[in-house]
């Protein structure tokens, strides 16, 4: 009987030091779309977002004065992603509401809607120009359904840092809502990253399908810039969000430093998780002026490790990521894009990833 005591006891030890299998990201391949590429006499570049619904792949294309996004298959094999077609260009016209003149359209994001076919947009507005960022959907056909209704706390575009307001979405999980997320910090939240640690935290919010408005929201840290300086320019913040199981995130952050060329970017993906003591961060006005727990985050993937795998060592400027077909052995995918700035700052790529998402 003692020894049987025993056994239970060690039993119910070895169970509880068991560790629960932990998401990891293998690379497994880069693709290059040309650049000067042209469908339907317009240039394919500029790719800042990206979805997967209904079969197709779908990017929104980064250019205020031509706002469209593009309907297209994406054919993996072995492993590879072996072609990329262009399907379809669609722009945003509209004639029947005045909400594409009134409001500056930086897209940035892209999610569609698979049951409703509607297409959902995530802009940056300007805050140069005074106009705040939305979020809004449109039909198949590009004109404008109508936008969701933004909280307090991010309708004051003057609070924003320019170029660093709305800038990633995803489905939500349960398909009954979705998130958008800040790519910088509020003013009046916190501090940019720099060279050490800080407080730079970011809102993650949670809006409602039915009500169309935003319930709840989670603050998310940004890290500090690791790479010394080499110009005026020294950049972090959060470029793509998805939502992979209930309440868990892949985030990628960009670290962006002028002076590099062609290398100046940082990419890492991060797991971060909203756990229950987690900040409802909705109703209040400053982070910097309340306590408040982020969300859990660490470090999965920093494309620094895999630049041998790339073209030219480059990793260029991610933007978009979204689940890819499911591979021979049974796992998962994600698809990653980069936005080339239609070559408007020198050398960059229409970079394509493909990672494999395993559990240890």
């Amino acid at each position: 009987m003692k020894n049987f005591i025993y056994f239970i006891f060690f039993c119910i030890a070895f169970a509880g030091c068991k560790k629960e299998p932990q998401t990891k990201l293998q690379f497994l391949d880069e693709y290059i779309l040309q650049d000067s590429t042209y469908i339907k006499n317009t240039l394919i570049g500029g790719l800042s977002g990206i979805d997967y619904a209904n079969g197709f792949y779908y990017f929104v294309v980064d250019d205020a004065k031509k706002p469209r996004f593009l309907k297209t298959k994406i054919i993996v094999e072995e492993n590879k992603i072996k072609k990329i077609a262009v399907k379809d260009v669609v722009f945003l016209k509209d004639s029947t509401t005045t909400f594409y003149t009134e409001n500056h359209l930086d897209l940035e994001s892209i999610f569609v809607d698979e049951i409703t076919n509607e297409v959902n947009f995530v802009s940056e507005g300007s805050v140069h120009y005074k106009k705040t960022p939305s979020v809004f959907k449109t039909d198949l056909k590009g004109n404008f359904v109508e936008s969701f209704s933004l909280p307090k706390t991010l309708e004051n575009e003057q609070n924003m840092h320019h170029n660093a307001t709305f800038e990633a979405s995803s489905k939500s999980f349960d398909k009954k809502g979705f998130w958008v997320a800040m790519e910088g910090v509020l003013k009046s939240d916190g501090v940019e990253p720099t060279f050490t640690k800080t407080n730079s935290p970011i809102r993650i919010t949670y809006f409602d399908k039915k009500t169309n408005k935003a319930t709840k929201q989670f603050a998310y840290q940004l890290e500090y810039i690791t790479k010394p300086a080499k110009g005026n320019l020294n950049l972090n913040g959060v470029t793509a969000i998805l939502e992979y199981e209930e309440n868990c995130f892949f985030v990628i952050e960009r670290t962006y430093q002028s002076g590099y060329g062609s290398y100046g970017n940082i990419i890492r993906i991060f797991d971060a998780q909203i756990e229950e003591n987690s900040t409802n961060s909705i109703a209040i006005d400053s982070l910097s002026n309340t306590a408040f727990l982020p969300l859990k985050k660490r470090l999965l993937f920093n494309f620094e490790d895999v630049k041998d795998k790339l073209t030219d060592g480059i990793i260029d400027n991610i933007e978009g990521i979204t689940f890819g077909p499911k591979l021979a052995n049974g796992n998962k995918s994600l698809i990653l894009v980069s936005d080339d700035n239609f070559q408007a700052y020198g050398k960059q790529l229409n970079q394509f990833i493909l990672l494999e998402i395993t559990h240890k």
